[in-house]
């Protein structure tokens, strides 16, 4: 790799970082370009050289947020064995793991999906297509759940897996909101005995 190669390199990664951290704590709207480039210690330039856009730069950390926070825990839980309810842990599991690892890029990706809910834009549409392939993963696993006699049957799995990624979604809201009285492992755990209880398939009384 040639110098100005790694110099691009270090300069976008700088600059997405930024943009990042600002995304989550300030909001799209409240962000502009010379706050991402001051926080990345480059000029405004750069960032129209580099992505050309406020809404591009979003785009390029939405794929970075498919990668990490979908593609990654779709293939781990999908690992977990045959059983629904432990590819479903799984699942819980691995997002439980980004709180700590890329906490930024979950929260980007659920605070991004309420800022842009309703708009028409290339950044809304990349988000509900995430999203979509959230929802109809988990859903699939509660129909085979229920299909294995796992899990029950007397709700739909649309609304199941609604409530589970609700769940899921709020939980990193709240972790966000209290971070300071939260303990995310603590918390993670706490939201997977609950989706796990509301879901089994319940024991009828002797």
């Amino acid at each position: 790799m040639s110098t100005k190669q790694a110099r691009r390199l270090a300069s976008t990664a700088r600059l997405l970082d930024s943009a990042l951290h600002l995304f989550v704590s300030r909001g799209y709207r409240s962000t502009n370009l010379e706050q991402i480039a001051a926080a990345a210690r480059l000029s405004k330039g750069s960032v129209y050289f580099y992505f050309g856009s406020k809404e591009a730069v979003l785009l390029e950390l939405l794929k970075r947020v498919q990668a990490i926070v979908v593609d990654d825990a779709l293939k781990t839980a999908e690992a977990a064995g045959p059983s629904a309810a432990d590819r479903l842990v799984a699942f819980l599991y691995h997002q439980a793991k980004l709180g700590v690892t890329h906490r930024d890029e979950v929260l980007l990706l659920i605070l991004m999906s309420l800022e842009f809910g309703g708009r028409k834009a290339a950044a809304s549409r990349f988000i509900e297509r995430i999203y979509r392939r959230l929802y109809g993963f988990v859903e699939r696993l509660i129909k085979d759940g229920i299909a294995r006699g796992e899990l029950r049957a007397d709700l739909s799995p649309r609304e199941l897996a609604s409530i589970i990624m609700a769940n899921h979604d709020g939980t990193f809201l709240e972790w966000h909101r209290r971070s300071n009285v939260l303990r995310g492992p603590a918390l993670v755990r706490a939201l997977r005995e609950v989706v796990l209880s509301g879901i089994s398939k319940r024991r009828r009384k002797a």
